[in-house]
C-alpha cells in the first residue's frame, strides 16, 4: 500500500446525543505502520470517536476513509470487513473456551460440513507464534492473566488480517512484564503495517510506544503532533486546558517526630512476610511493586480484610486490632480499595450517602440520620476535592466519572477524619486532570492535617509525583527503601524487577 495514503481518516465527525454536543468537527489521520496515542480526560469525546470508527455509533456528520475509501458512515460489519478491530479495555472473550477457540471464535474452520480442529490449533499456534506470545492453545481462557488474555484478542484480530487496530486502556490491569509483552506486540504488528489507536492516561506509555500523539478536549481536537516534538507537559496542559507544571517529586517538608503506624515482622501465609515499615504524621509513604507481589495484601491485612498471621502492628502508638474492617475504622484507618465500583462504593446512592458512610454516627442527631446532614458533609469537601456531579449532592455516584467517584471515596475517609489513609492503586482508571487534584489533596491534607498515608501501587509515576519515599516490594517481602532524588523510574522498575 501507498504509504502517503491513510489506512483510517476521520473528517470533520460530529455528534450528538439527545441535543448535548459530544464530538464538534474532529479529524483523526492513522497512516500504515503508524501508533497514534489518543488522549483526553473522561467525557473529551475519545470513546464516542473511536465507537465511530468502529461502526458502534453513526456520525451526525462527516466522513471516513479506510484506504483512500470515503464512507458517510460505518457499521460493525463493514468496519470487520476493512480490517478495522477494537480491544476494549473489558475484555471480549469466551472463558469457558481455549485460547485456540477463541482465537477462531465465530469463523470456525471446516472440512466436509464439520469443524477442524486441527486446523483451529495450527492456525492459532501459527498466529500466536508471530506475536511472540507463548501462550499455550489448549489452555482455558479462564486460566490466563489478564495480559494473556488480551494477547489473545490481538491475535484474534491479527488473524482476521486486521488493518487498524483500536486499544483502549491497553495497561490498566497489566504488570509491568505484561506492559513489556504488550508493547513488543505492538512493535511487531507496527512492523507489519498494522495502524494503530492507543488509547491511554499513562503518559510515560505514550513516550515509550507512540509516534504521534492527539489530545482531545471538550469534543474537540486541541493538540496534533509528533510525540518527539512534545513533552509531558504539553500534552498534560493540553488535556486539562491550563498550565501543567512538570512532573516532580514532592517538596521536602517537615514530617512529626514519632510514627503514626509501626509495622514489625507482618506476615500473611503465602501472600507476604516479615514486613517491616514506619509511618510518621505528614508522611506519604509509598509500597510499590508489581501487581501479585503482596502489596495489596499489606494494606488489606492492616484493614482487616485478611487478618496477618504474625507481627505486631501499632497505630499512634497503641497495638491495633486487625480482626475486621469496623474495627479498623473505629481506630482511625480509612481505606480505598482497587475496584472502586465493586468493593468501595454503594452504586446506585447517592454521592452524598456514599460520603458520609463511614461518618453516620457522628453526622446522626439523637439517633437520626438526616439527608442534610449528609449533603452538609459532602459540601465540606466537594470544594477542597474539586469534585463535579452534574445534580450535587444528589446524584448517584455511579454516573459519575472515575476520578470523581475516586475524589468521593478520598472524601469519605477525611470527614471521618482518620488518622491513617490507605490507598489501593488510587489512580487507576482516572485522567490526568483527576489524577492532579487527587494527588494535590493527599499532598495538602497529609501536611495540614498530619494524616499518613500508605500509597500501594504498580505505577512508578504514582510513587515519583506523590510519595514522600518508597518501599519495594517482591515476591512479598520489602527489598529495597528509596527516598530523596534516588526515587526514580529506573531505581523503581530495576528494584521491582524490571
Amino acid at each position: 500500500m501507498n504509504q502517503s495514503i491513510p489506512l483510517l481518516q476521520a473528517s470533520e465527525i460530529r455528534k450528538s446525543f439527545s441535543g448535548v454536543s459530544v464530538l464538534h468537527g474532529v479529524n483523526l489521520t492513522v497512516h500504515p505502520g503508524q501508533v497514534l496515542a489518543l488522549l483526553g480526560e473522561n467525557g473529551a469525546g475519545k470513546s464516542t470517536l473511536v465507537k465511530i470508527l468502529a461502526g458502534d455509533h453513526r456520525p451526525d456528520s462527516g466522513t471516513i476513509s479506510v484506504a483512500g475509501k470515503e464512507y458517510s458512515h460505518i457499521n460493525p460489519g463493514i468496519a470487520k470487513n476493512l480490517g478495522i478491530r477494537m480491544i476494549f479495555q473489558e475484555l471480549n472473550d469466551a472463558s469457558t473456551l481455549t485460547v485456540a477457540e477463541n482465537i477462531f471464535l465465530g469463523e470456525w474452520p471446516t472440512r466436509g460440513g464439520f469443524i477442524s480442529w486441527k486446523t483451529v490449533r495450527e492456525e492459532a499456534q501459527r498466529t500466536l507464534d508471530a506475536l511472540n506470545a507463548n501462550i499455550d492453545v489448549d489452555a482455558k481462557i479462564s486460566t490466563l492473566r489478564v495480559g494473556e488474555r488480551q494477547l489473545v484478542e490481538i491475535a484474534r484480530a491479527t488473524r482476521t488480517k486486521a488493518r487498524v487496530l483500536i486499544l483502549d486502556e491497553p495497561t490498566a490491569a497489566l504488570s509491568s512484564t505484561e506492559v513489556e509483552q504488550l508493547f513488543h506486540t505492538v512493535r511487531v504488528m507496527r512492523n507489519r503495517g498494522v495502524g494503530m489507536i492507543y488509547i491511554t492516561h499513562r503518559l510515560d506509555e505514550v513516550l515509550e510506544i507512540a509516534d504521534n500523539v492527539q489530545v482531545l478536549r471538550d469534543g474537540c481536537s486541541v493538540l496534533e503532533a509528533r510525540v518527539a516534538t512534545v513533552d509531558r507537559q504539553k500534552m498534560v496542559s493540553a488535556m486539562i486546558g491550563r498550565d501543567a507544571t512538570a512532573v516532580a517529586r514532592p517538596t521536602e517538608v517537615e514530617l512529626g517526630t514519632t510514627s503514626v503506624l509501626s509495622v514489625s515482622n507482618l506476615t500473611l501465609e503465602r501472600e507476604f512476610s516479615d514486613v517491616n515499615l514506619d509511618i510518621r504524621g505528614g508522611e506519604i509513604l509509598a509500597l510499590y511493586g508489581k501487581i501479585g507481589s503482596g502489596t495489596a495484601e499489606v494494606a488489606e491485612a492492616l484493614f482487616g480484610l485478611h487478618p496477618a498471621t504474625q507481627g505486631t502492628v501499632t497505630l499512634k502508638s497503641q497495638p491495633l486490632e486487625m480482626t475486621s474492617p469496623n474495627a479498623a475504622i473505629k481506630q482511625g484507618i480509612g481505606f480505598l480499595p482497587p475496584d472502586r465500583q465493586r468493593s468501595g462504593s454503594f452504586a446506585p446512592r447517592s454521592v452524598a450517602e456514599n460520603l458520609a458512610a463511614p461518618s453516620w454516627a457522628k453526622l446522626a442527631r439523637r439517633g437520626i440520620l438526616s439527608h442534610s446532614a449528609e449533603r452538609e458533609a459532602y459540601e465540606r469537601w466537594r470544594g477542597k476535592l474539586n469534585i463535579r456531579s452534574t445534580a450535587d449532592s444528589r446524584q448517584a455516584i455511579i454516573n459519575l466519572s472515575g476520578g470523581n467517584q475516586q475524589k468521593v471515596l478520598l472524601a469519605r475517609w477525611l470527614e471521618r477524619d482518620v488518622d491513617l489513609l490507605l490507598l489501593v492503586e488510587p489512580t487507576r482508571g482516572v485522567d490526568v486532570g483527576a489524577r492532579i487534584d487527587i494527588y494535590n489533596a493527599v499532598r495538602d491534607l497529609a501536611k495540614s492535617n498530619g494524616l499518613a498515608v500508605l500509597v500501594v501501587t504498580s505505577d512508578y509515576e504514582e510513587v515519583i509525583q506523590l510519595s514522600d519515599r518508597a518501599l519495594v516490594m517482591v515476591a512479598g517481602r520489602i527489598t529495597d527503601e528509596l527516598t530523596g532524588d534516588a526515587v526514580t523510574a529506573k531505581a523503581l522498575t530495576g528494584a521491582s524487577g524490571g
